[in-house]
């Protein structure tokens, strides 16, 4: 007997997880617009093209609905796509990016930019909690599985598409394999990850896939927002 490709098993979800475009530049004594506690920079003119390029791409796919977070560069990632498909996108808070206390605004990118001592410590513990006041891991944890898990029980047999965050991200796919919490965090802006959900099996197909973007294999992508 041959073998066969891998076909979604029935009553699965199959998720393409988008990372969102290239935001707008943290500048210093300028921080980002904050919603409940969080940076919302819009999208940089580079994060648009990244968008146009998702849309094209994924535009021929069966897809059932788009998902966003409460954060506008997910919004405006998600704007080509539902325009093309005539869609308009569903807010999932729960899959909104992880809370960086007192490093939101634009200041988490400049201590990491810097080597802050925290900033080492965090990826040597790869904890996002040890940045001062930031979520506690097990409550980001829980709250992004729980946006899945509502993802995936409503949309039984169809494909989605949820563009969310780096960090958001790296937590689903690290919880789909039991990796190390920051394995996956380092997706680039705009890159397509794919996960099949069926109750507690999670399946990841790809991971960062940026064929659509022409982005060269050395390219680094900007920490998380």
């Amino acid at each position: 007997m041959r073998q066969h490709r891998f076909a979604r098993p029935p009553g699965a979800a199959e998720i393409f997880l988008v990372r969102h475009g290239e935001s707008a530049a943290a500048v210093e004594g300028q921080p980002f617009p904050l919603v409940d506690g969080q940076g919302d920079p819009p999208l940089h003119p580079e994060g648009h093209r990244q968008a146009a390029a998702v849309a094209d791409r994924l535009q021929h796919e069966d897809i059932s609905a788009i998902y966003v977070t409460t954060l506008t560069r997910t919004h405006q990632t998600a704007a080509p796509l539902a325009d093309k498909l005539g869609f308009t996108p569903v807010v999932e808070p729960d899959l909104r990016e992880v809370h960086l206390g007192e490093w939101e605004g634009g200041v988490f990118r400049k201590h990491v930019a810097e080597g802050h001592p925290i900033a080492q410590r965090m990826r040597l513990e790869q904890r996002w909690d040890v940045i001062p006041g930031a979520e506690p891991a097990d409550r980001f944890r829980e709250r992004v599985r729980r946006g899945i898990i509502r993802i995936a029980e409503r949309h039984a047999d169809e494909c989605v598409v949820v563009v969310s965050h780096g960090g958001t991200m790296g937590e689903i796919l690290g919880m789909a394999t039991g990796g190390r919490p920051f394995a996956f965090n380092g997706s680039d802006n705009g890159s397509i990850s794919h996960l099949v959900v069926l109750g507690d099996a999670w399946i990841v197909r790809r991971y960062n896939d940026t064929a659509h973007l022409g982005l060269h294999l050395t390219t680094r992508p900007e920490p998380l927002t």
